[in-house]
């Protein structure tokens, strides 16, 4: 391997916001929050919103989507073409 090219590659510790869990892994990502591990040392702590302890795919559980509520939502912001509700352009 070349010297000097490749990324600086160290251990991080990755945590799941939601799900509180933690899992210790390599990676070129960097912080600088850290956390004391369960082997004593400190590692950089890098807080992620979705992992597979929380995933709706890993878990079996699904999360209900409001697309109606947005696609009015949308409608209300921006309009439609000649100031009609979709339903009108239907007809």
């Amino acid at each position: 391997m070349k010297q000097g090219i490749h990324p600086d590659y160290h251990p991080v510790v990755f945590r799941d916001a939601s799900a509180g869990y933690a899992f210790l892994t390599r990676s070129t990502a960097t912080s600088t929050t850290t956390v004391e591990w369960e082997d004593g040392r400190t590692y950089p702590v890098i807080d992620v919103e979705i992992s597979s302890a929380s995933h709706p795919f890993w878990t079996g559980s699904a999360r209900v989507m409001d697309t109606a509520g947005r696609v009015e939502k949308f409608h209300r912001r921006y309009g439609t073409p000649g100031g009609t509700t979709p339903k009108e352009q239907d007809r």
